[in-house]
């Protein structure tokens, strides 16, 4: 029987990083107490106002768990906080992956700040489908905009919300606003059903587009034409100019197709290179007539009460849904209707229909 060699193999755990001895355990354990501690929703409303990043965080995160405790924690803080609320422009930016929406929300920001404002950024990561989990990538993707102190950036899972909008974004928008920032800009998924989620929680929504993408047709569609406010041809740069201002061409003359806004707005269409930091004081010029004209005609109010009528209704199917999937009964009868619809005995509606008789 040959003899085990004790030569060191490439597939061989290796020993763990040692707690460094100048951080004393008593440290460590005070570390670990004030991490997991939860603050009252009294001191963190008290913080948010402040302007606190770190309460922000813990209050966006109570909203976000499905804990009943933390449902009611997050209820009160958004309740303080509804009050100091609605005082910012609400930004909505999508587009297919790929076309450069952290770049361009980075440099967006960047510019922002520079000015003065206060920008927050809820951007969404679409989850596996499978392990339920998400990269929440886009503070890697911004850099020099994670380090501004005047910029907040929140990457949360799409999980199972609809269209890849995160379930609590439009309370993380409430509370974003308390804390004092002028500019809230929602970054979609990029994915489809997603635009129409982020456009009815937005007052100007924007549709980035590649330039020799193959999508000059797919972008004319009316549904997505329809809700765009503006659509800015990103990567407007090096040899892609020329296609670039032809696909802005292109597009204004498919935009003069449709009748006018509500408010008697003409979609834009620009060009822009976040790469090379062109073209982006621009767009936020654009924005800021389109908000100063809304504001004069009072379409700007009437835009969000329309918001406040749709999340009153997506509120109301949450909670329903959630209360039906909830139910000891339901939970039980549901196990019962899925064996017998695998055995082939009820059809999918019949096993709905009887499940939907005990509520």
């Amino acid at each position: 029987m040959a003899k085990r060699s004790n030569k060191p193999k490439a597939l061989q755990e290796k020993e763990g990083i040692t707690t460094p001895e100048m951080l004393s355990p008593k440290a460590v354990k005070a570390l670990q107490k004030n991490r997991s501690k939860t603050l009252s929703a009294e001191t963190l409303t008290n913080n948010i106002l402040q302007g606190n990043r770190t309460s922000l965080s813990q209050a966006i995160t109570l909203t976000e768990s499905t804990a009943k405790k933390h449902s009611e924690t997050a209820e009160a803080i958004i309740k303080s906080c509804l009050p100091h609320a609605n005082k910012s422009i609400r930004v909505g930016i999508t587009g297919v992956p790929g076309v450069g929406k952290s770049s361009f929300i980075e440099r967006f920001g960047m510019l922002l700040t520079a000015e003065g404002k206060k920008v927050a950024v809820l951007a969404v990561d679409p989850s596996s489908s499978l392990s339920k989990g998400s990269i929440l990538g886009d503070k890697t993707r911004m850099e020099e905009l994670v380090k501004n102190p005047n910029a907040f950036i929140r990457p949360s899972a799409s999980g199972t919300s609809l269209g890849g909008v995160a379930r609590k974004t439009r309370e993380a928008i409430i509370l974003c606003e308390a804390a004092g920032y002028d500019v809230i800009i929602i970054e979609t998924v990029g994915v489809g059903q997603s635009e129409t989620a982020v456009h009815s929680m937005t007052d100007f929504f924007l549709l980035l587009k590649l330039a020799g993408a193959g999508d000059e047709l797919q972008g004319i569609k009316r549904g997505i034409m329809e809700m765009a406010d503006a659509i800015a041809i990103n990567k407007a740069d090096g040899e892609n100019r020329k296609a670039a201002k032809l696909a802005k061409t292109e597009f204004n003359r498919a935009l003069h197709l449709y009748p006018a806004k509500d408010n008697g707005w003409t979609p834009k269409t620009l060009t822009c290179s976040a790469l090379q930091n062109e073209g982006i004081k621009e767009i936020w010029e654009l924005i800021s007539v389109y908000v100063k004209e809304a504001k004069t005609t009072d379409f700007f109010q009437h835009r969000r009460h329309e918001q406040n009528k749709f999340w009153l209704l997506q509120t109301i199917e949450s909670r329903l849904k959630s209360d039906f999937y909830e139910n000891p009964e339901i939970k039980v009868a549901l196990d019962k209707q899925i064996e017998l619809l695998s055995e082939g005995k009820v059809t999918p509606f019949q096993a709905a229909e009887k499940l939907l008789r005990l509520t």
